[in-house]
């Protein structure tokens, strides 16, 4: 590691310039944003550099040139204009109340007021701050930049909330619409958040804003490439490997494994999680740094109130009208791709559709682990001692032993759970097999009324048929005439034949039958 020292929760450009903490530069790509229009709109997962994008803008519309030396656009900028800067950060606040973002707002206004004044007639919080604006441009002669980092946070922490939603709906909606109403005192503006709300919402007023969230030219704004990687931290990738007892190709395979393959748009290089990236080379060890920093829980009220069946995270398509324009309380899947649980893994041009999937073991892994307490009994300490004891029966050819763990999953499992029971049976089989397919090969199939799976360890293949209000010796019966042990036979490894029924009576797994 030597002397590095790594921006690790640091999001303040201009700490970073001057105490020497390492700084991927991304200022021509900031450069040429500016340049290329005055109303912009990024959605990216927490964590991905947001705010430091923010700063950094802030510093040069603040025209600190002596901040830039060495970087990019200290050749690429001629002028350096001075300009007033309006920042405003709604990541600080926790938006509970209708008030609390109100509150937030006024102190915000109330600071940009001492530095430009206020008028009497200026009541409402969208009128303090057209004022501002307005009063900015006059006293500096220079237009405005505007800088609104987690503009989303209040609507993503009101999610089930539908009063507060529109409180909150009612109180931006007109406070951004400023950024029209004021064009001709704005030189430049730019909302970042996680999740773009439905433009019939926050955005209705607001139709000149340029999401430039997918758009190729712009992708890797924040987070790191691979090749930023190597043109940075060659040293720290040698240094990893040393500690880890590594080659130096494993790890970089491994890095990409764990963080790489983020994609907000098709056909192109995957991006690395900055967050993670950093704290690897920090500890100089692998770990799931971005995922325990938190998963915000409205992610998977999302999932539960759409009844979503979670076998098709692995395979979602969608199109881009849905990616880029949702509406934040209502559809899970585009709130979970722009928060970052899911990206893009390929695109059918002839029907402009998108296939999503997981970016990298980290966020798959994780986020498996995080939905378990919220789909059986068992809460996040208790958990991973499950799975635990899952693979190990698996491993150890026990399948007596491993549906008893597993009847215990249903059992005791709220009612509000299981409105939809056959879909409830296949949420909780698919987060136990794909967690136990971290360990084993588990191939995991769905279709009406059924659950078919296939789990390879070491010693042992069991081919698994589950039926809902059928019989267990059906479904051992469907797995010989389907034969789907048949690609297995020649395999030396001892094979397990297993046909399992539910009860809607019980809500339970009713028999197994192992042959």
């Amino acid at each position: 590691m030597g002397n590095r020292i790594y921006p690790i929760g640091i999001q303040n450009f201009e700490k970073i310039r001057k105490e020497g903490y390492v700084y991927v530069d991304k200022t021509a790509l900031m450069y040429k944003l500016v340049k290329s229009g005055s109303y912009f709109f990024l959605s990216r997962p927490r964590r991905f550099g947001k705010s430091l994008l923010i700063s950094t803008l802030e510093a040069y519309f603040e025209a600190k040139r002596d901040l830039f030396e060495g970087l990019a656009v200290e050749t690429l900028e001629k002028d350096w204009v001075k300009r007033p800067v309006l920042h405003l950060d709604l990541n600080i606040g926790k938006y509970d109340t209708p008030d609390s973002l109100d509150k937030i707002l006024n102190e915000t206004l109330d600071y940009w007021e001492s530095l430009y004044g206020t008028r009497s007639a200026e009541t409402t919080l969208a009128l303090r701050f057209a004022g501002v604006v307005g009063r900015a441009y006059e006293q500096s002669g220079e237009r405005v930049a505007i800088l609104i980092d987690e503009y989303d946070k209040p609507l993503l922490q009101a999610i089930g909330n539908e009063e507060l939603q529109r409180e909150f709906r009612n109180t931006l909606k007109p406070f951004y619409g400023v950024l029209k109403t004021m064009d001709g005192c704005i030189k430049f503006a730019l909302l970042t958040g996680v999740t773009k709300f439905g433009k019939v919402s926050v955005f209705s007023d607001l139709n000149n804003l340029n999401d430039i969230s997918m758009d190729e030219p712009f992708i890797s704004i924040c987070g790191i490439t691979e090749k930023e990687i190597h043109l940075n931290f060659e040293e720290d990738l040698h240094e990893l490997a040393a500690a880890q007892k590594m080659t130096y190709q494993e790890v970089c395979n491994e890095l990409k494994a764990c963080y790489d393959g983020y994609h907000f748009t098709e056909n192109t290089d995957g991006i690395y999680n900055p967050f993670s990236l950093l704290n690897t080379f920090f500890k100089m060890k692998f770990g799931n740094y971005w995922f325990e920093t938190g998963t915000p829980t409205y992610l998977v009220e999302l999932l539960r109130r759409n009844h979503y069946n979670l076998e098709r995270m692995a395979h979602e398509e969608t199109d881009a009208d849905v990616l880029n324009c949702i509406y934040g309380d209502n559809e899970p899947i585009p709130v979970i791709f722009q928060s970052g649980y899911l990206t893009i893994k390929g695109y059918d041009k002839r029907f402009g559709l998108y296939r999503l999937g997981f970016p990298n073991r980290e966020v798959e892994e994780g986020f498996i682990r995080f939905l378990m307490p919220f789909y059986t009994r068992f809460n996040q300490l208790e958990a991973p001692f499950e799975i635990q004891k899952f693979v190990r029966e698996i491993e150890m050819g026990q399948p007596n032993a491993f549906f008893k763990r597993l009847q215990s999953f249903f059992a005791d499992t709220p009612y509000e759970l299981v409105k939809d029971l056959e879909l409830h049976y296949q949420n909780v089989l698919f987060i136990v097999f794909k967690l136990v397919g971290f360990y084993t090969q588990a191939e995991y199939h769905t279709s009406e009324g059924r659950v078919d799976l296939v789990v390879k360890t070491a010693d042992y293949i069991y081919v698994m048929e589950f039926k809902l209000e059928g019989t267990a010796e059906e479904a051992l019966q469907q797995i010989e005439e389907k034969q789907y042990a048949l690609p297995f036979e020649a395999d030396p490894r001892k094979l397990f034949k297993i046909g399992v029924n539910f009860s809607n009576k019980t809500r339970n797994i009713e028999k197994w039958i192992i042959e």
